[in-house]
């Protein structure tokens, strides 16, 4: 591939998915959705759009349910610019990711990013997941929970664990729920996630139709490695102040440059 084909394929769209209650995260998440809680004066939105305008994106779609008026409010239509679509998830209360992503199926018409709504992570990490077919993975730390993946010495990805089980003679790493996919592959995935709804799996994640896809070679990605200490999921509270030990700095910087100081 040369290097203006390279460019040229690199991904401008966004998933997020962000309808959930985040009921572990209560009681902040009874006045604002997860993904407006602050990380050092930050929202984890905020932080997003403006890791995504810095990449070159252009679209954002949002998946939203729980409490979407604030989302909408705070995006509006556009933002640091990117267009916004949003699509409403009327059983959020009741269905998991699974049914999130699958109701994204009809705005989606290009290679795209998918991201979950709790993840904070430095915004130097984004630039190799740029490209379609790339899983963000990570070195596992004590606090680490969910879901991993299996790599070979190839840096190839042979298993997403969803119970952790580690094989053999292969490395495991954490996944960090971004993935990029291209359209061969979302078309593959749709149509899995079609028969998982319909068969009435609502309550699944997706990443259990990613394993198996992957286990039965329908769906291949490539590892993209961020640093352990430069990300973290927030599912709680706890979470959430000890992200802010690793992005005070960060944040003090950001203030900084917006306000021309640097």
């Amino acid at each position: 591939m040369g290097k203006f084909e390279y460019e040229n394929n690199r991904i401008t769209t966004a998933l997020l998915l962000a309808a959930g209650t985040g009921s572990r995260l209560q009681p902040l998440t009874n006045d604002v959705p997860k993904c407006l809680a602050e990380v050092s004066g930050v929202s984890i939105l905020e932080r997003l759009t403006l890791c995504l305008r810095d990449h070159g994106f252009k679209r954002l779609i949002v998946v939203v349910g729980h409490m979407d008026s604030c989302i909408r409010r705070f995006l509006g239509n556009s933002i640091n610019g990117l267009t916004i679509d949003y699509i409403f998830n009327h059983q959020y209360r009741t269905t998991n990711n699974i049914y999130s992503l699958w109701l994204a199926r009809k705005m989606i018409h290009e290679p795209f990013l998918l991201v979950e709504s709790d993840i904070v992570f430095d915004a130097s990490l984004l630039e190799n997941m740029l490209y379609p077919d790339s899983i963000a993975v990570s070195r596992i730390l004590p606090w680490m929970s969910g879901t991993t993946v299996t790599v070979n010495r190839s840096r190839r990805v042979l298993a997403l664990n969803l119970r952790q089980r580690v094989v053999t003679g292969e490395s495991s790493y954490k996944t960090v729920n971004i993935y990029s996919l291209s359209m061969p592959s979302w078309h593959l995935v749709e149509k899995r996630l079609e028969e998982h709804i319909s068969s009435g799996h609502v309550n699944d994640y997706y990443e259990t139709v990613f394993a198996e896809m992957i286990s039965e070679g329908s769906l291949s990605f490539k590892p993209v490695f961020f640093n352990a200490r430069q990300w973290y999921e927030i599912d709680t509270i706890k979470d959430l102040q000890k992200s802010e030990l690793i992005f005070s700095k960060k944040h003090n910087r950001l203030q900084t440059q917006q306000t021309g100081l640097i």
